[in-house]
């Protein structure tokens, strides 16, 4: 008996109006990285993972996951959602649903979107809010600011709704960005991406002793030392007679099972079945059953050692944030590790500017590129910033205090 396209994804809203938490659940044919898959759409759509529950026979999964709004403000299509979820599932549609999605699956177009317009706080915030809404994800972006007080952005975006493919949809998408830049609005336009996108796609060197330290083992800006729990990753081979037990216990934060199951993924461990606990004072459990890409457990003591080693590296710092000096001027550097597939971690823009809007700060210029270290790949962001009163640059105290609020942000603490 055949499935319908309706039952592989479903999203069930509280009954209670004091409840808002929805559950989103996933029955569909197994593939390779999945959970890293659907954790990375419900983190574009900002949504924060309270509990969950992951399993599968190697061949079909199911997985519920609880989630809320976060903030309770943000705006969710949870139609668009469902569609985006049943898109990255293994094909068990009828030929009229696939052909809805047949896009999915082909090379995804790149857009270049071209705004001119007067400069003023959190302009850039503003602009990255509608393209989070519009379901556009930015891919690059050069920001840069002339002399005379305008801004010249560049957002190099992929079209998750698939509208800009139509003069409609493009003369829409510059309708809506027209209305929340007001009257700073000068010009808007977008046109797929052309041979320009090659040069957006490095980045201008990062001096050789920032890099050091932005991308090192070591790296710490942690705002309070005291606050921050340990990450414990310990590995059982007792428990299951065919299953490794990942136990993993650590603060909670924003993305963190999706982190989680992106090393998963890039570090080829199957996951057979996964319960994530509730947050409790701040800390969140996870029991992960795992085998090794031959499906079998993972017996060797040092796979254990470098898999335990990487998750809670980057469980306790998923995201690099510091602020350096770029000749006269003070830039600050955002930078969290990329998926094998070459995908960037979601909303980071977002967050970045949101933070630095509410501290009042200005950006003078931002690029995002990619830097290659000898173990893997990093999105790198860049903001020069502006001189402000409240927090006068040349401070020390007012650097900690961006990079902290920066950091908060990013990790939704």
């Amino acid at each position: 008996m055949g499935m319908s396209w309706e039952d592989v994804v479903l999203i069930e809203k509280s009954k209670n109006s004091s409840d808002s938490t929805v559950v989103v659940t996933v029955n569909c044919p197994d593939k390779a990285g999945l959970g890293c898959d659907l954790l990375r759409i419900v983190l574009e759509f900002g949504l924060y993972v309270t509990r969950g529950d992951f399993s599968t026979d190697g061949k079909w999964c199911y997985v519920v996951l609880w989630v809320v709004q976060r903030p309770i403000s943000l705006r969710v299509d949870w139609e668009s959602l469902k569609k985006r979820l049943v898109s990255c599932c293994p094909s068990i549609m009828p030929a009229f649903y696939l052909d809805q999605f047949s896009s999915s699956s082909k090379s995804t177009p790149l857009y270049l979107l071209k705004v001119f317009s007067m400069d003023r706080k959190g302009l850039i915030h503003d602009v990255s809010k509608l393209l989070c809404d519009l379901e556009l994800t930015i891919q690059r972006l050069k920001v840069m600011t002339t002399p005379d007080g305008k801004v010249f952005d560049l957002f190099f975006v992929t079209d998750s709704l698939n509208i800009l493919h139509t003069k409609i949809g493009r003369e829409e998408t510059c309708d809506h960005l027209s209305v929340v830049l007001g009257e700073c609005c000068i010009s808007c336009e977008i046109e797929l991406a052309g041979p320009e996108y090659e040069c957006q796609l490095g980045i201008s060197s990062i001096p050789e002793s920032v890099a050091e330290k932005l991308f090192s083992c070591e790296f710490s800006v942690l705002e309070d030392a005291s606050k921050v729990k340990e990450a414990s990753v310990m590995v059982d081979n007792l428990l299951s007679p065919v299953h490794s037990l990942l136990q993993i216990q650590c603060r909670d934060q924003k993305g963190l099972i999706y982190d989680i199951l992106r090393i998963s993924k890039d570090c080829d461990i199957q996951v057979a079945y996964g319960r994530v606990s509730s947050s409790v004072n701040g800390v969140r459990s996870l029991e992960l059953f795992i085998q090794n890409e031959d499906g079998k457990k993972i017996l060797n003591n040092e796979n254990q050692i470098a898999l335990c080693s990487r998750l809670k590296e980057e469980m306790m710092q998923p995201l690099r944030v510091m602020i350096s000096n770029r000749g006269p001027d003070t830039e600050l550097l955002v930078a969290n590790p990329v998926e094998l597939s070459g995908k960037g971690r979601p909303r980071v823009v977002y967050d970045v500017t949101f933070a630095l809007k509410t501290l009042g700060i200005c950006i003078f210029s931002a690029e995002i590129g990619r830097h290659s270290t000898l173990d893997r790949e990093w999105e790198v962001y860049r903001f020069l910033l502006v001189e402000n009163r409240k927090f006068p640059l040349t401070s020390k105290q007012a650097k900690q205090d961006i990079i902290n609020k920066v950091r908060r942000t990013l990790m939704g603490w």
